[in-house]
């Protein structure tokens, strides 16, 4: 393949990478932006396999196929409410790349370039290596924490700022040495530069409580895009630069967006829990339980569902833990033959990756139209008959907006308390990821659900039919 076609192809690679980015911000193009993605990553594969660089193709069949045989398994395989956890595992891997790509290029240097253009090819390395190496172990923190392997609450470790400040001066006097280094000599400062890194993204993760989780998901994978844009540099590969550069900024701007939704400080996420301390202790009134629970049966939540004129029903990561949307969507169904006006209201951060829920709910053929955002339908509970919540917990607690010592105190929640009566699904009375008691659950027009959602929304719709 001549490099005029090699260009051609990657213009049209970025160009459906584009357009696969502009479906996905809606629903109901979702499907096509992921085949336009798919496509595209279809025809830079190729191009790059069979352009004029490349002519070793045992050895990258025999790296490939490997790769996407477990790929495919492991996709094909993997329930849903597990996808934040294969999102952050493959963060790490594009970080591990970075890393692995930059210490190889540094072993094989191209002897073409000299002067003021090798030191850009040694800050490119230096700098991939360096944003590769914290993706990788943040990722693999990320994981863990996502996966229960390791706690949810934040890891505050005394100093911890010096401590990461610390790392970053040392990364930057090493990178100076490694500039200055001749042949192989730059090899160690590198590697150290990877050490170090690597610390920093576990000591930066380590630090984020699990309330802001999904906004960690997203700021990895902002990263993983500007390591890969530091990979296109190192290979002179404009696609590679194009899409990391895509995947970077979407990302950020992705978990900016998600955390002004949280009331949460964007640097404060990405610095790793800056300025926790301030909310890291739940005062009493969120400490200690409100009051008694009120508990439900399936037939009094099938009379409170069949008498409503409106019904918001509030999801969470318990719907995905217990796979009911499915059942939901069958009640769904019902519920709006009987004229009872049912909506969604959907949190920004509700489970553990951004549109978790939409993505359950359009697995479930659940119409967009009536699957609306929080800022979009919080105005409404007040006026709303009944509010069915599903696994939820923090996103719809009141402390958010009442406690200002709780450890949510000041983010925004779906205030389904409003509402005349609220049925809270959950299988006990245990707190919800950010650690804190909920006092919706002790309010006089909560009524508690307790056991699986998928045996309590079937046993609804039996009731029901």
């Amino acid at each position: 393949m001549t490099n005029s076609l090699v260009t051609v192809a990657y213009i049209a690679a970025s160009a459906l990478f584009i357009l696969s980015l502009a479906a996905l911000s809606n629903q109901e193009t979702a499907r096509k932006g992921n085949i336009y993605g798919i496509v595209g990553m279809l025809i830079a594969i190729a191009a790059t396999t069979f352009g004029k660089s490349l002519n070793e193709y045992g050895v990258l069949a025999a790296v490939v196929l490997p790769g996407v045989l477990i790929g495919a398994s492991v996709a094909a395989r993997v329930a849903m409410t597990s996808m934040p956890e294969l999102v952050a595992i493959l963060h790490s891997f594009v970080g591990a790349a970075a890393v692995l790509v930059g210490i190889a290029n540094y072993l094989e240097p191209d002897q073409s370039l000299i002067g003021v253009e090798a030191t850009i090819h040694s800050v490119e390395i230096f700098v991939g290596v360096f944003i590769g190496a914290i993706t990788f172990t943040g990722s693999i923190i990320a994981f863990g924490k996502l996966r229960g392997i390791i706690g949810s609450k934040a890891l505050l470790l005394p100093a911890r700022h010096l401590i990461n400040l610390g790392i970053v001066g040392a990364c930057v006097w090493l990178g100076f040495q490694f500039l200055g280094a001749t042949g192989y000599s730059g090899l160690q400062p590198l590697l150290i530069v990877t050490a170090l890194a690597s610390v920093l993204g576990i000591n930066l993760v380590m630090a984020i409580g699990g309330a802001d989780m999904p906004v960690v998901i997203s700021m990895l994978n902002s990263y993983s895009g500007w390591a890969a844009a530091a990979a296109g540099f190192m290979l002179s590969n404009d696609l590679l630069i194009i899409t990391g550069a895509l995947v970077g900024s979407s990302g950020a701007i992705l978990s900016y967006i998600m955390c002004k939704a949280m009331n949460r400080s964007f640097l404060s996420v990405i610095l790793g829990g800056f300025g926790a301390e301030a909310g890291a202790t739940a005062t009493s009134a969120s400490a200690e339980p409100a009051g008694d629970v009120t508990s439900t049966t399936i037939e009094e939540t099938v009379k409170i569902m069949r008498e409503a004129k409106s019904v918001i029903i509030v999801p969470g990561y318990g719907m995905a833990v217990a796979q009911a949307q499915h059942s939901l969507s069958e009640v769904i169904k019902i519920l709006r033959d009987l004229g009872v006006h049912v909506r969604f209201g959907i949190h920004p951060v509700a489970g553990r990756l951004p549109g978790h829920m939409n993505v359950l709910l359009a697995e479930a053929n659940v119409p967009y139209d009536i699957v609306l955002e929080m800022d979009e339908i919080n105005e409404d509970f007040p006026t709303t008959d009944a509010v069915l919540v599903i696994g939820a917990n923090d996103i719809v607690n009141p402390s958010a907006l009442d406690d200002p010592g709780s450890p949510i105190a000041g983010m925004p929640v779906l205030e389904v308390w409003k509402s005349s009566t609220a049925v809270v699904m959950k299988r006990s009375m245990s707190s919800g990821y950010a650690g804190v008691d909920n006092p919706l659950f002790y309010k006089d027009n909560t009524r508690m659900l307790f056991g699986d959602a998928k045996k309590n929304l079937d046993a609804i719709l039996s009731q029901l039919r």
